[in-house]
């Protein structure tokens, strides 16, 4: 492995660590301000896996993301999203339906 590549690995698991030790930050919130969240992390972790031969599940990307089943974690973690949540959301992603 080169120094990009652990670098790289590293800050990963930095951004994972991070979004850990902030559950409140919910994900529809991070999807409205960064066009992102959790659950597609756990796609593009899946996606690369494949692209190197790797056969892993959706369910196990994101326990490998939220650190544990997700199912679990939502439960835990995330409250319903507001009207005002669903708006941003709407209006940001709309255009790209």
């Amino acid at each position: 492995m080169n120094n990009q590549t652990e670098i790289e690995a590293a800050v990963l698991r930095r951004l994972l660590k991070h979004l850990d030790d902030n559950k409140s930050v919910q994900n529809i919130d991070l999807m409205n301000l960064a066009g992102f969240c959790r659950n597609c992390l756990s796609k593009w972790y899946m996606a690369e896996a494949e692209q190197r031969g790797v056969s892993i599940d959706y369910d196990a990307a994101r326990e490998y993301v939220y650190g544990e089943p997700y199912d679990d974690w939502k439960v835990k973690y995330q409250p319903k999203a507001t009207p005002e949540q669903l708006a941003a959301f709407d209006a940001k992603f709309q255009s790209k339906k």
